[in-house]
């Protein structure tokens, strides 16, 4: 869904229309509010919000999925070095 001129509202034109914006965002469309010529805020369902967020969660997931598998790949490929002696080797260069 993209954004259209028509859901690009001033800021003083979304507060004296408030209860109308609110019912076109209810029936799907998606506001971007502007204050002084610039993005400010967005007008969207609460519905939606918590679909962005799920949407969100999952994106991070399947990011620490991959990084688990790179990890997995290395430890195949014996690209691995002893947690306790790669902690002293930095303590070392830090004094």
């Amino acid at each position: 869904m993209g954004i259209s001129a028509r859901d690009v509202v001033a800021f003083s034109q979304a507060r004296a229309n408030f209860s109308e914006l609110a019912e076109q965002v209810k029936a799907g469309a998606e506001k971007i509010i502007t204050k002084n010529g610039e993005s400010y805020v967005a007008l969207i369902d609460a519905e939606r919000l918590d679909y962005y967020h799920q949407l969100e969660r999952e994106r991070i997931h399947l990011l620490l999925v991959d990084e688990i598998e790179k990890g997995l790949d290395d430890m195949a490929a014996g690209r691995v070095k002893d947690a306790r002696q790669a902690i002293l080797k930095l303590k070392r260069q830090r004094t």
